[in-house]
């Protein structure tokens, strides 16, 4: 199964290149954007790329030909997932520090919390719908996100006050722990609602 999470890197040699440049422009160019997106950014690269690539190169197909049973297939994506998001949001971490770009701890854990909630809505789609452009689909969402973060976060203030006092009056141990225990239970009901959807399609 190592072999597998080692596959996600390798057929993605020419676009890894590509991961620092994209990172220190958001680090300079998106100075108006919370630290926590360009984590969610650095977390989410890789991962989603490898399902683009997988998609439309068919890889499937290929996959299912290797002494590999369907069970290990999906587990080597979630696992793979994590393990790319951490050294991605590492490296991320490094250059905030080099280019002193102000982070906080709590920017790195809303940016995988969210990253792995991605994770987990994203990866069942791309077993749950036609092949085509979903990875596309959901990069292109991803900036638009992004992009739109600024006002996403204004509506967020003038028609949520009440969810953000509410959170705001929580203590900040008990709402890490909720949401991390909230968060690792929807990113376990994806992998198994995934490997559902594996097992029973036809390549």
């Amino acid at each position: 199964m190592t072999n597998l999470i080692r596959r996600d890197l390798i057929i993605q040699k020419s676009q890894l290149y590509l991961f620092i440049p994209c990172i220190l422009f958001f680090i300079f160019a998106g100075t108006h954007l919370p630290a926590f997106f360009i984590f969610v950014f650095a977390g989410f690269f890789i991962p989603i790329n490898a399902y683009s690539y997988d998609e439309k190169a068919e890889t499937n197909i290929l996959l299912n030909s290797l002494p590999y049973t369907r069970t290990q297939i999906i587990a080597s994506r979630y696992i793979g997932a994590i393990f790319y998001m951490a050294v991605s949001i590492g490296i991320a971490i490094v250059l905030f520090s080099l280019f002193n770009r102000a982070f906080t701890w709590a920017d790195i854990g809303i940016g995988i919390g969210i990253t792995l909630t991605l994770f987990a809505i994203a990866f069942p789609l791309f077993y749950l719908l036609k092949p085509g452009h979903i990875g596309t689909a959901i990069v292109i969402g991803f900036v638009l996100v992004v992009v739109l973060s600024q006002v996403t976060m204004t509506f967020l203030e003038e028609h949520l006050t009440s969810i953000v006092q509410f959170l705001s009056s929580a203590s900040t141990p008990a709402l890490y722990i909720s949401s991390a225990g909230i968060i690792i239970m929807l990113y376990t009901a994806s992998w198994l609602f995934s490997q559902m959807i594996y097992q029973r399609k036809a390549f």
